[in-house]
């Protein structure tokens, strides 16, 4: 059973001298009790810090103005210090209403919510809530009955029990963790996330402006679009409805895909039995019918997902959007975002400009350029990948014209097409079938392309070939910061086979593109610190930074420093490039 003594300070001399005692340790235990989930609504109440004998519980309520107070000091230095350590759990939540009430930058992080997710490598069957955390690790229960109590008045013996437990906890959780973390060799990997998490914090706590009326002009547009589809397409299958109404065409419920692959059955569509736009896209182009549904499905999913909704997550107070951000959205170590996912908003001029910046301020929109392949190209030393990226020429050119056997100048626009689809396509296990689909070629066709593509690059191949068959030989793989990522499959079912080799080959390159994002958003938050710079969004290989006008060729070109830096410490053999542009708006 989990115990803990603690003591409450709310004077200036206590703070002093618990202050002094958490400097004398290596490592302390960290935890926060707010009155609200929202930084910007609430209130920080009391900040608990842990040492192996004690936890000291800080009543931020018994301090006015907490944010100017020196009488705080003492209490900020121990925070921002890199040492000692301090151990929370989920510790961006934490630093979030550390930085907006207290003033203070955490530094000399351990999250055990990260190392909780990076130690099961994938495994869904794991949870990972303290609670979650402290069974499995620990095998103790944690009592969080008193987690959603009142904090904003007179706290309870229970209360202080509670908040001091969750804080006196991290201790030994760590040691734990720290343990499995060290057998399989991911304290790497841990760093880089730990070091990820101030500039995650900073990005939620700085939002993302979003223009109201622009956003709302823009939805009537896409409504009007939607309405002119659904009458083009309902007209087109009304031919092949079963009979007519007495009052005119036979309307389809157009969001049924049933009634709609039927009426498309009757039309003479050969429908494939999974009718997802990537398997109905070869169809479009004999088919106007199929490409005027997906045109529909298009405008149709934008407003169900970013329709007047998204409105509703402006924070009244900053009137700003301040997305949630989850570090290790997917077991590669790619990110994932909610509360509204900011990282999928449509491509579309018409959604993307109503992301804008204040008066006097500018974006900075950087971008890594093809840094799936260059790490592909890295990791497998085909030298015909590589030296297309050397020389700076066209990949896709260069690919089209050793694959069509033709001089790189006699590259058709088509051409060039078919080589993109095939350079992305192999990061994610692309077979023949799918590439036909993708393309509208046969199989056959396909086939061949595909052979001609790999005798081009033999040693890529190789590459793919061995990375698939480690991942059912070994059932894990690992990216370039050494992230663990476990398959779980039934050795007797040739798909979930099939489906465990593309994972192989996939998981190391998407997962090293996350790892070195990540350490590109670190190196870059140490560059803008002394500025008033702020990172406002993060999309995979995209980072968007806003920043005063006057100083924003600066700025670019920090941004890109940081970026190709982080690149650099990762992919040795082939350069990195990082594309900056300076906009009002979040559009290329």
């Amino acid at each position: 059973m989990i115990k803990a003594n603690y003591k409450l300070i709310t004077s200036a001399e206590d703070l002093r001298s618990a202050t002094e005692e958490l400097s004398k340790h290596h490592i302390i235990g960290l935890d926060t009790e707010t009155t609200d989930l929202d930084p910007y609504r609430g209130k920080l109440r009391l900040v608990q810090l842990s040492t192996t004998e004690e936890v000291f519980i800080f009543d931020l309520f018994a301090f006015r103005d907490a944010k100017e107070n020196e009488d705080l000091k003492p209490l900020r230095d121990v925070l921002s210090a890199q040492r000692p350590v301090k151990i929370a759990h989920n510790s961006k939540f934490d630093l979030k209403w550390l930085r907006l009430h207290l003033g203070v930058d955490v530094n000399g992080l351990f999250d055990t919510l990260l190392a909780s997710q990076i130690i099961s490598a994938g495994d869904t069957d794991d949870r990972h809530s303290l609670q979650s955390a402290v069974a499995r690790f620990l095998n103790q229960s944690l009592d969080k009955s008193e987690q959603l109590s009142d904090w904003s008045n007179t706290l309870s013996d229970s209360q202080l029990r509670y908040a001091s437990l969750d804080a006196a906890v991290m201790i030994p959780l760590r040691e734990k963790m720290v343990e499995r973390l060290k057998k399989d060799s991911l304290i790497k990997c841990a760093q880089l996330e730990f070091e990820c998490v101030l500039p995650m914090a900073h990005l939620e706590l700085a939002g993302f402006f979003l223009d109201a009326a622009r956003w709302r002009e823009q939805l009537e547009i896409v409504k009007k679009k939607r309405e002119q589809f659904a009458d083009e397409l309902q007209e087109m299958l009304a031919e092949g409805a079963l009979q007519g109404s007495l009052f005119g065409r036979a309307e389809i419920n157009l969001d049924s895909h049933v009634k709609v692959t039927d009426a498309l059955k009757r039309l003479g569509v050969p429908m494939p039995e999974n009718t997802r736009g990537w398997q109905l896209q070869p169809l479009a182009n004999d088919y106007p019918v199929v490409a005027k549904l997906l045109e529909y499905r298009t405008v149709q999913k934008a407003l169900t997902s970013y329709g007047e909704n998204i409105l509703e997550e402006i924070n009244p107070i900053t009137g700003r959007i301040h997305a949630d951000f989850y570090q290790i959205g997917a077991p590669t170590g790619r990110m994932a975002c909610s509360n509204p996912n900011i990282q999928q908003v449509p491509h579309g001029e018409e959604y993307r400009r109503c992301f804008r910046v204040p008066e006097k301020r500018k974006f900075v929109i950087a971008d890594y350029s093809q840094i799936e392949l260059r790490i592909l190209a890295d990791v497998s030393k085909d030298e015909g990948f590589m030296t297309a990226f050397k020389s700076g020429a066209d990949l896709h050119r260069a690919t089209a014209a050793q694959v069509f056997n033709v001089a790189p100048e006699d590259v058709t626009s088509e051409q060039r097409s078919f080589a993109k689809r095939l350079n992305f396509g192999v990061v994610y296990g692309i077979g023949a079938p799918r590439f036909a689909m993708m393309t509208g070629v046969s199989t056959e066709e396909a086939e061949g392309i595909m052979r001609s593509y790999f005798q081009t690059y033999p040693r890529l191949d190789a590459w793919l070939r061995n990375a698939g068959n480690r991942a059912v030989r070994d059932r894990e793989t690992r990216t370039l910061s050494n992230r663990l990522v476990k398959f779980r499959f039934d050795e007797n079912d040739r798909r979930q086979i099939a489906g465990t080799k593309r994972n192989g080959t996939n998981s190391p390159i998407q997962g090293s593109s996350a790892d070195i994002l990540k350490r590109a958003l670190r190196l870059l938050y140490d560059e803008l610190k002394e500025t008033n710079a702020c990172l406002v969004n993060v999309i995979h290989d995209e980072i968007v930074v806003e920043c005063d006008e006057s100083q924003a060729n600066e700025i670019a070109e920090k941004v890109e420093r940081a970026m190709v830096t982080a690149g650099k410490e990762y992919v040795k053999e082939v350069p990195i490039v990082v594309e900056a542009e300076i906009k009002d708006e979040w559009v290329k």
